[in-house]
């Protein structure tokens, strides 16, 4: 597999841990045995009795649908800053940098105001 098609297929799954709730139960399924079971176009169709077509075009919709949710409400987006922003603060307080710790807390807490404030 391409590399860029690993990288989609883990964006894809990311993105459905956060929305795919909003997601069809039939959505769910293809995108979970897409990306997390690396199943084939004709394995899912097998699996969930579907043509090869409209498992493709499941994976297109549920696709747009979870990358729509993620440009408005920029879920993902805002825990992955989080999340390096954490590890950044956690390696400066492991490095005794308590300073560069304290700025890096600082900026997430002013980030975290900012987005609860709708700036």
């Amino acid at each position: 597999m391409a590399q860029e098609d690993l990288r989609k297929k883990v964006d894809l799954a990311f993105l459905s841990a956060f929305y795919g709730g909003l997601l069809t139960e039939k959505q769910r399924r293809v995108i979970a045995l897409h990306c997390e079971e690396d199943l084939s176009l004709g394995e899912i169709a097998e699996e969930v009795g579907i043509s090869r077509q409209a498992v493709h075009e499941t994976i297109v919709r549920a696709a747009s649908r979870l990358n729509g949710m993620e440009s408005s409400l920029g879920m993902a987006s805002r825990f992955r800053r989080m999340e390096s922003g954490l590890e950044s603060a956690l390696s400066a307080l492991k490095h005794q940098e308590y300073d560069r710790a304290e700025q890096l807390l600082s900026g997430l807490l002013t980030l975290d105001q900012e987005e609860n404030n709708g700036l």
